[in-house]
């Protein structure tokens, strides 16, 4: 009888702020029999490491991020130029850049898969972690698989060579396969799969009723998401300020934290909370434990994330699974997931006018609110489950495994 595998699991700076969709993964694996071994780049920034899990997490994971002369050289060594050099020739200096910085990794990454006989390791980025991987691979190390979370131009040079030797591929919307063809070519795994994020739907989920906005009462109004322009935070709390201009007394709370935990894009969302002169109306919390997500979560009317893109958006998801009436943007991959005045509401990104009047009309109207709500947890529920996920990993790596053992 062949024994379940253990499976390398392979995420950059875990973990932190947003990682939630990838512990939640883990435990699924592991509620499968499936043992996880966990690799990270590097621990993200203190300021982001705020899950309750997250100590576990970093005690379970080993890091290859040390910066190793002796061990980036036999590296080197071990992988054949004919590799790499095309690429380097076609992308130039920033490959190379990213070569030299991940192939001491590389070698940490395959020793410890041969110690521990893990045959496949599935790498959560097409960043530098999907490099080390690939390396690793080529090293004589554990095959591999990626997933691709993004728009691949925010994922850095080498994509050809990270795709070219993985075994599988997932990527997390349609509209993100449909471009692999052009940006690819024949590098394109032949095994590839569209795997949405997901969410614990028995975890993110209600104890007691909806209770929707009552007229003259305070409006809650929640979001989620890193503290980045590309989020729309600031449209948002213009929108907020268009709203107690017009008399509603509109009340926003945001988690999430800036990439340099706390001293980067926050301070340019403070500037504008007391440009608006909106210090009473708008908290900014920081980054929160899933947690205290769910709690602000149970207690909003609406919640409300103003990407300006947005790849798909576990925030949606957990909000939807609670059903909370959610507000979002047409933006990237989240037509995929709200479908507008079925299960959630869109607007421009953009558009502070646009989100004002949504939340308005939300606010005003209390029976399309529950209905959203509710059809919104349906959604999650027959499409954005987070087994799912777990489940074609480890359906495809065990695959993997019995084929090398025949």
């Amino acid at each position: 009888m062949i024994k379940s595998p253990t499976l390398g699991y392979l995420i950059p700076e875990f973990p932190g702020q947003t990682h939630i969709f990838f512990w939640r993964e883990i435990l699924a694996l592991e509620r499968m029999g499936i043992k996880v071994a966990l690799f990270s780049t590097r621990k993200p920034p203190p300021g982001l490491i705020s899950h309750k899990w997250s100590e576990e997490a970093m005690a379970r994971t080993e890091y290859l991020g040390k910066v190793d002369p002796m061990a980036a050289a036999q590296a080197a060594i071990g992988v054949s130029p004919m590799v790499w050099a095309k690429d380097v020739m076609r992308e130039g200096k920033a490959l190379a850049k990213d070569l030299a910085i991940t192939t001491a990794a590389a070698h940490q990454l395959k020793a410890s898969c041969s110690a521990q006989g893990i045959t496949h390791v599935h790498a959560h980025s097409c960043g530098r972690s999907a490099l080390v991987a690939m390396l690793a691979n080529r090293l004589g190390g554990p095959s591999y698989s990626v997933t691709l979370h993004g728009p691949m131009s925010d994922y850095g040079p080498g994509q050809r060579l990270k795709w070219r030797h993985a075994k599988f591929a997932t990527v997390i919307t349609e509209k993100l396969r449909r471009e692999l063809p052009e940006q690819l070519g024949a590098d394109l795994p032949k095994s590839l799969f569209v795997q949405p994020m997901g969410v614990d739907v028995n975890a993110l989920k209600r104890d007691l009723p909806y209770m929707p906005h009552r007229p003259g009462g305070p409006l809650r109004v929640f979001s989620c998401g890193r503290l980045n322009i590309v989020k729309g935070h600031q449209d948002l709390m213009q929108a907020v300020k268009q709203l107690r201009d017009q008399g509603i007394d509109a009340r926003l709370d945001i988690a999430g934290e800036d990439d340099d935990g706390g001293s980067g894009y926050r301070r340019v969302l403070e500037s504008k909370i007391e440009e608006l002169g909106l210090r009473d109306s708008i908290t900014l919390l920081g980054a929160i434990s899933a947690e205290e997500v769910r709690r602000y979560l149970l207690n909003a009317h609406l919640f409300v994330l103003a990407s300006w893109h947005e790849p798909l958006g576990v925030a949606y998801m957990e909000a939807m699974s609670c059903e909370v009436p959610t507000i979002g943007t047409n933006a990237g991959g989240v037509p995929e997931l709200i479908r507008s005045g079925v299960d959630g509401v869109m607007v421009k990104p953009k558009s502070p006018d646009n989100i004002a009047a949504a939340i308005q009309l939300l606010a005003q109207n209390p029976e399309d609110a529950m209905r959203l709500g509710k059809a919104g947890r349906d959604r999650i529920i027959a499409k954005f489950n987070c087994d799912k996920g777990a489940e074609l990993i480890a359906r495809e790596s065990l695959d993997l495994r019995i084929s090398e053992e025949i």
